[in-house]
């Protein structure tokens, strides 16, 4: 048939979906008709194989992958995911395992991203959809982190993008759930979805191909990049000031009150911040320069801090 003995030993090992061609070649060099053909025909490709172990096979696949177009509806891809991130989620579904299970997952899943941050890097393009940007995951610190990185990552590595699929487009998803397509060095394709406790790999063309057409438009319908970056910003900056508990605030003690030098010399049109009170109270206090004595606003010394940090890198418009 001219094919390598390799090829046709990845479809007894079910590492290989073959095509109809593969099927009808098969009949033709057997004399069997078209047996394997019609058997071809009678299998439902787009839910075969269904495999058990279900990560161990697609690892395989993105290991040589030079290719990866992602969707997730869940969880943020495992390729742009924080080592506290990762933890926080094995720790849920492992919750009676030793830590050091947990933290071998976690380096292994690491190890995962490496070929993927190195220069000339296969190219990888995650859709999330919005509600994983604000599914709380480890933490408020964990996921302020988290979104961090997934602004500075396609940054500094031109082979990687992010893109968010608003709730806005609703129906538009197109999609029930998260899938990923990879593409091989010899041009071969997969698709991989998972359920509960089974991966689901598929390469029919004509799968592929209908995966592919959904992909594309829902990448067409997404965020751009840039504004996907500053959608994530924002959700940042609404884990950062969210407080854990009740904060305690002792209203006698002394505070000193700073007044940027660009506010006018009656104390108009500005704010004033009394940062040191975050070492007796908890809290920035920050109140109306022309309303000494009105209420106040009470930010967390991080939130107070990101604020500034955004300041300084132009993260804000100003008028």
């Amino acid at each position: 048939m001219g094919l390598h003995p390799s090829y046709g030993s990845k479809f007894e090992r079910l590492q290989r979906q073959p095509t109809r061609d593969y099927a009808e070649r098969c009949d033709k060099l057997f004399g069997t008709g078209t047996q394997l053909a019609d058997a071809w025909d009678a299998v439902d490709w787009a839910s075969m194989p269904s495999r058990p172990d279900r990560f161990r096979f697609f690892t395989d696949l993105e290991a040589r992958a030079t290719q990866v177009r992602e969707y997730d509806t869940a969880r943020i891809s495992g390729l742009l995911q924080t080592p506290a991130y990762a933890r926080a989620l094995y720790r849920f579904v492992q919750p009676d395992v030793d830590s050091t299970v947990i933290e071998h997952d976690v380096q292994s899943r690491m190890e995962r991203q490496t070929r993927f941050l190195a220069p000339g890097g296969p190219f990888l393009v995650v859709v999330l959809n919005e509600a994983v940007i604000r599914q709380h995951v480890g933490g408020r610190e964990v996921m302020f982190h988290q979104l961090q990185h997934l602004i500075d990552i396609p940054k500094r590595h031109p082979n990687i993008v992010v893109q968010v699929a608003p709730f806005e487009l609703g129906e538009r998803t197109g999609v029930s759930g998260g899938f990923t397509l990879l593409e091989l060095p010899d041009g071969e394709r997969w698709a991989y979805s998972e359920s509960m406790s089974r991966g689901h790999a598929v390469s029919d063309p004509a799968t592929i191909e209908m995966q592919i057409r959904a992909y594309d438009r829902l990448r067409a319908d997404a965020l751009s990049a840039t504004e996907t970056a500053c959608l994530i910003a924002s959700v940042k900056r609404e884990f950062v000031n969210m407080t854990t508990g009740p904060t305690v605030i002792h209203w006698n003690a002394p505070r000193e009150w700073k007044t940027a030098s660009y506010s006018q010399g009656d104390g108009g049109q500005c704010v004033e911040v009394a940062p040191s009170a975050a070492q007796v109270e908890g809290v920035v206090p920050v109140r109306d320069s022309k309303d000494r004595s009105g209420p106040e606003l009470t930010i967390s010394p991080a939130g107070w801090s990101a604020f500034v940090a955004g300041i300084k890198a132009g993260e804000f418009p100003t008028l």
